[in-house]
Formats: C-alpha cells, structure tokens, sequence
C-alpha cells in the first residue's frame, strides 16, 4: 500500500472514530445507560383565584401552545450558558411541557368559578374569545456563571375576538423562579412554582383583558 493510501485510511479511520465518540458524547448527556433507572416528574400547581378576577359573562376556547419541537419534549431541558442546551439524565416529564401550561391555564379557569365555559379548541364549545399560546422557553437556565439555575418559563399569550379572529391584545409573561439547589427534584419544585405563577397570570389577563373589550364594544 502506498503512502496515499495509508495517508487516506488513516484519516478515514480518525473521522470514523471522532462520529462514535459524539455518538456516545450525545448518549451520555440525553440519557445515559439504558439500564440506570428514569425519574418520572409531574407538577402539579394549584393556582388560587385572585380576587380581583372579574367575573365575566363570556366564554372561551385555547388551542393547543405552539412550542419547537427541542422545547416541547418530556425531556427536562437544561442552559448550562447562553449558547447551549442540555438535557437532565435519568429524569422525565410525564407530560410535554406545552400540555403541562394548557392543562394548568384550563384547570385554573374552571376552578376560579369566573368563566361560565373554557375549553380546549375543537371541543364545540361556541366561545366569544380564542387564546393562542406560544410556548418560548421551558428550562433550568444558568443565567449567571457558578450561580444556582432558575426554573424560566416564558410564554407568549394573543387574545382573539372569534367573530372576527382580531387580536384584541397581546402580552409575553415570564417566570424564572431560582432552585434551592442543581438538584433535580429541587429544580422540579422550582419549575412548579414558576407554572404556577405564569399560570396565575395568564389566567388574570385573559379574564382582565376579555372583560374590558366586551364592556367596551357595548357602549
């Protein structure tokens, strides 16, 4: 074999070599082996309702949040810095994180008593307002070198008035609610709290903002 040759599979060699080792680099990170056992994390918020909810006469129907398909997995997602996205190992949402924001907002609505009916599109409810969800982030972020990571949950919310499919209003809320610790199940509870507390918001402005466009096409 001459020295081009061995040059060439000697370099052929090397590439194949650097593929297997990001591949087993990428296995490690996402879940390690398949033998270690997977955590299976479901929060659970319950958002009290707030007094100055009004109480409306109206009803509405939520489409399912859009979120990008690396936000929007079971995985829990982890910013070690600004330029990078991880995943935890041997740990699991039960539920996507764009069902957990629907299914939190729902929840919190029907059980504030201020609604007649909410409910997902689809359903055949005949709602007077359409919400849309964009789910941005969901992820323990490291915003800050050596510091403890914060559970960041942002989401963009458009009301639309459904007779004419109007966006009456638009709003992004955020919630980054710091962890006790890098621990897993710590930063589960910070993640609950952070759900909670963007829910409890949204729940306010829907209610809020749907309520001050109806008083206002009737007068």
């Amino acid at each position: 074999m001459n020295t081009h040759n061995i040059h060439a599979v000697s370099t052929c060699r090397a590439w194949l070599t650097a593929v297997v080792m990001l591949m087993l680099a990428g296995c490690s990170l996402l879940g390690g082996k398949s033998s270690d056992p997977v955590t299976i994390y479901s929060p659970d918020p319950r958002v009290q309702t707030d007094p100055s909810w009004p109480t409306v006469g109206w009803q509405l129907s939520m489409t399912s949040p859009h979120a990008a398909r690396f936000i929007d997995t079971q995985r829990i997602a982890v910013r070690p810095a600004a330029n990078e996205f991880q995943v935890y190992k041997d740990a699991s949402w039960a539920k996507r994180p764009s069902d957990m924001v629907e299914d939190a907002l729902l929840r919190a609505l029907e059980d504030s008593g201020r609604i007649p009916a909410v409910a997902r599109q689809g359903s055949g409810v005949s709602a007077d307002y359409k919400l849309v969800l964009d789910l941005r982030r969901f992820e323990a972020d490291y915003a800050q070198p050596g510091a403890m990571p914060a559970a960041a949950i942002e989401v963009n919310a458009n009301l639309l008035h459904s007779s004419d499919q109007l966006v009456i209003a638009s709003r992004t809320f955020l919630q980054a609610q710091p962890t006790a610790s890098t621990a897993v199940p710590d930063v589960v509870v910070a993640f609950e709290q952070s759900l909670e507390a963007i829910t409890r918001e949204l729940a306010g402005w829907v209610l809020t903002t749907g309520e001050a466009h109806k008083r206002g096409a009737h007068q």
